[in-house]
């Protein structure tokens, strides 16, 4: 069993054993995320297999394990194992969904090569499509580029572009239209790396950083740190590049951290912005320089001619690339339910097929949120329960963390029920439920329900 399985095998027995402990003395402690044994059965609703088209010339093999060499190409079919991490079926090829009693069945003309539908605050994986399967991930790798590098500087540091701080910008790159001898603030490039995908301001962000190779070791360590273990990062825009991979799942972790964060929430969720264009003289002989209009290019916060805003769209990333194809991975909320859903590689060559695969997936998720058995969860990185049970942590700000309970829960809701002393043994009933609860903060505390402040960024989109 990988080492990641183990530690949330453990965890889960430790939790249990606390709730066992109060049910057993007092009354019930409950967990934010319930999930099915290894053996639960796969579902009898048809799925579309994987396409074999669009075949990735020059990309790694999907099926490699960690650090391995990679072939040529990807292979058509998702390999007979995969990453366990989530849980046992995650790992398995197909569809993996339990439909209890009310629940819509999945869209039936879903494509992808691989996709995740996710409770994003309480981590439930409600369904997915080979989840595991190691695929070329485009500029949706930015969002791991982007919460490892963006608490690093801050947004009104300014910067003066170097000749050398773009080498190495791939030929074919997206480009916010970054000039060389020009000055911007972090947030001009931020903006340009989330709205515009510009391949251009990572490099710059990266030359600040300390350079490519020491942001692509970084951005290593931290998806090691989220227990992202299907990525291999090569380049930080997401170029495609040979070894370069990761997965739906993966990526959804990439977006659960990186939400977590203030900056990232407000980057991801713009929809135009006024980006810095290039000195020029006035007729007077002064130097003047203007501004030029950038759009999101994920349509489904901006819209398109063939489809409509996102009702509930809050961000995050969209990529496409030759290897990779279109990927995709959006967070909505509705009705107080926020989801998290990535697409990988349509087979549809369909005008903004990912987005409305997406849309579907959102539909469906909406609706079978509390009527399906998870099959799996998107596990905590590495650290949370020791940076939760820290005094004074916090999500907004820690590069892959949240915190739980107590004052840290935004959302109000008590980890543990309330009990009422009867009078008797209540200093052994008190040290039981102090004692569960310390081993639900440690060893739980990523489960627990948070609540972001997405809300306000979507009734912006309405």
């Amino acid at each position: 069993m990988p080492a990641p399985m183990k530690q949330t095998v453990r965890r889960s027995l430790l939790v249990t054993s606390a709730t066992l402990a109060a049910l057993a003395l007092t009354a019930p402690v409950s967990l934010a995320v319930p999930i099915p044994p290894p053996s639960a059965p796969l579902s009898p609703s048809p799925s579309p297999s994987p396409s074999a088209s669009k075949p990735a010339s020059g990309s790694p093999s999907a099926g490699a394990s960690k650090g391995a060499s990679a072939s040529a190409s990807p292979s058509v079919a998702p390999p007979a194992k995969m990453s366990t991490v989530g849980g046992a079926r995650l790992g398995q090829a197909g569809t993996q969904v339990t439909i209890a009693g009310g629940a819509p069945v999945l869209p039936k003309d879903l494509t992808a090569r691989s996709w995740i539908v996710a409770d994003a605050e309480s981590g439930a994986v409600l369904a997915a499509h080979n989840a595991h399967w190691r695929l070329p991930p485009a500029s949706t790798l930015k969002m791991l580029f982007a919460d490892t590098v963006l608490p690093r500087f801050p947004r009104t540091t300014a910067h003066k572009v170097a000749p050398k701080d773009m080498a190495g910008v791939g030929a074919g790159s997206s480009l916010v239209g970054i000039k060389e001898g020009e000055t911007y603030t972090v947030h001009d490039l931020w903006l340009g790396v989330f709205l515009r995908s510009g391949n251009d301001a990572v490099h710059v962000l990266s030359a600040m950083n300390g350079g490519v190779a020491a942001t692509v070791a970084q951005m290593n360590e931290h998806a090691d740190e989220l227990q992202a273990l299907d990525t291999d990062v090569v380049s930080p825009d997401g170029y495609d590049a040979p070894g370069q991979v990761s997965s739906a799942y993966d990526l959804t972790l990439f977006a659960r951290s990186g939400l977590q964060k203030k900056d990232f929430r407000e980057y991801c969720s713009t929809v135009s912005a006024k980006f810095p264009g290039a000195t020029t003289k006035n007729k007077k002989g002064k130097p003047s320089r203007g501004t030029f209009e950038i759009q999101n290019t994920n349509r489904l916060l901006s819209g398109d001619y063939d489809i409509s805003q996102y009702p509930g769209i809050a961000g995050v990333k969209n990529g496409n690339t030759t290897n990779a194809g279109a990927t995709f991975t959006g967070v909505a909320e509705r009705n107080g339910k926020v989801l998290l859903v990535t697409v990988m590689n349509p087979a549809k060559s369909d005008h903004n097929e990912v987005y409305k695969e997406t849309a579907a997936l959102f539909d469906w998720g909406f609706q079978a949120a509390g009527k399906v058995t998870p099959v799996g969860e998107l596990i905590a990185p590495r650290n949370a329960a020791q940076s939760s049970a820290q005094p004074g942590a916090n999500p907004s700000s820690s590069a892959g963390g949240g915190q739980a309970g107590g004052a840290g829960n935004a959302s109000g809701k008590p980890v543990a029920g309330a009990v009422a002393d009867d009078g008797s043994g209540g200093m052994w009933i008190a040290l039981a439920i102090t004692g569960g609860l310390l081993v639900l903060l440690a060893g739980g505390a990523w489960l627990v329900n948070r609540r972001w402040p997405l809300p306000d960024l979507v009734r912006r989109r309405r």
